[in-house]
């Protein structure tokens, strides 16, 4: 007898497959609708405009079709020093019913590294599931996987596209505070928009993988003092970049993804504007055109552009951007304002860590789960047991997200259902 779980992953997997063929044929979303207003009236959450639309990817099952819809909504948020700023997400509410205790709970969903143009937000390419112009502008919907397998469970989910990616401004790439602020704010936004069935005491989930770990990491340990008011149940933070010193150092050693160095570079730049002197003095004109260009890129142009290189090749002295962190103070100071693990989390935790992940080190995602642990927190430090796979070219980084979603959905369900959270924390 087929099991209704592995029923749904088959709807799943024949709909991505489904996705690939018609992906051409999706309408982009309208440009106008990430327009934000001159002025954000309002408190953090509300709703700026909404809109609903038809995924591109739609599944139809005995419930109806799979998702039932989406809404498109732009809801004041707050940047990393305080201002009110315009984010963007999708609403996802799950046609397939929550069979679990209590009532129906959202999911906020950070998505991982998409890139820094506009073209790259999730909201946008769950209208295409593949964005491409001629010749290297392309984008791949990946969240697609997590965010069905989410409301495959019958959660309702709601995936943000961070500030500036989508609307005005430079997308705030692993910046703590102003991303922890976006997914709390998605949370309360959902709450607020008309007709809602997500309630003010409904439970919520915090969920993502690596840019999107950190994310949700950020959130889990703010939400106490941001967003008290929200119920955040638990967080799941797969792949978190919780040290970007030790990112920085990773992912400067030739692989692939050296260039998602120009992505922190150019948030760091735009939103602390004290590091411009010390960014623009150690770039050669080569390295500024290198990261100008990035800021209008997607992650698999910024591969294939600047892959297998080093930062060393934009520098004035040869030494690599994660080299030069220190002796660059402002930088440095901004650096270290993003280090995750120094709060503590309201809720209990999972962390999902690949052992041999070649983007995220382990010992920093390891030295996390110790900080929250050392804080009086309920952390499980999940290790995907890998081995090295291809180093340097993201598999090991890819791999865990795969291979730990079941077990985030079963954990993610199981807060929401009472079961007491389990702990690897010492003693």
């Amino acid at each position: 007898m087929t099991s209704p779980r592995w029923t749904r992953w088959v709807a799943v997997l024949s709909g991505l497959c489904l996705a690939v063929v018609t992906a051409g044929m999706a309408e982009a979303a309208p440009t106008d609708f990430y327009r934000a207003p001159a002025s954000m009236p309002g408190k953090a959450g509300d709703v700026v405009k909404a809109e609903p639309y038809p995924p591109a990817l739609s599944i139809p099952n005995q419930e109806g079709p799979w998702p039932s819809g989406a809404q498109r909504i732009m809801y004041r948020s707050t940047d990393a020093h305080g201002s009110g700023v315009a984010a963007t997400a999708t609403y996802f509410d799950a046609s397939l019913p929550w069979t679990g205790a209590g009532a129906r709970p959202l999911v906020v969903l950070a998505p991982g590294t998409q890139g820094q143009g506009d073209q790259c937000a999730p909201s946008k390419l769950f209208t295409q599931i593949v964005h491409y112009n001629y010749p290297l502008d392309l984008a791949v919907g990946y969240e697609i996987l997590q965010a069905y397998a989410l409301l495959s469970r019958g959660m309702d989910v709601v995936v943000i596209d961070y500030q500036g990616l989508g609307t005005d401004g430079m997308h705030s790439y692993v910046d703590r505070r102003a991303q922890a602020h976006a997914v709390l704010d998605a949370a309360r936004a959902v709450k607020a928009l008309p007709g809602k069935r997500i309630g003010d005491d409904s439970p919520i989930g915090l969920w993502g993988y690596s840019q999107g770990g950190g994310a949700a990491a950020a959130a889990a340990e703010m939400q106490g003092t941001y967003a008290p008011e929200l119920n955040v149940r638990a967080t799941m933070a797969g792949g978190p970049p919780a040290d970007l010193r030790s990112v920085a150092a990773a992912l400067d050693g030739g692989g692939l993804a050296v260039g998602l160095l120009g992505y922190a570079i150019n948030s760091i730049y735009a939103g602390y504007p004290e590091t411009r002197a010390e960014i623009d003095g150690v770039l050669t004109p080569a390295g500024r055109q290198a990261f100008d260009d990035i800021a209008n890129q997607c992650v698999p142009e910024t591969i294939a552009r600047y892959g297998l290189r080093s930062t060393s090749d934009w520098t004035r002295d040869g030494r690599s951007i994660a080299d030069l962190i220190d002796d660059l103070p402002a930088v440095r100071a901004a650096v270290d304002e993003q280090r995750i693990g120094r709060s503590t989390p309201n809720g209990p935790v999972l962390i999902v860590q690949g052992r041999n992940d070649d983007l995220i080190p382990y010992a920093q995602a390891q030295q996390l789960a110790t900080d929250w642990c050392d804080r009086g927190a309920t952390v499980q430090l999940w290790t995907a047991e890998l081995p090295p796979i291809a180093p340097g070219f993201v598999v090991g980084h890819g791999l865990p997200m795969v291979s730990g979603l079941t077990v985030g959905l079963d954990w993610m369900v199981d807060r929401f259902n009472g079961v007491p959270a389990p702990s690897t924390c010492a003693g």
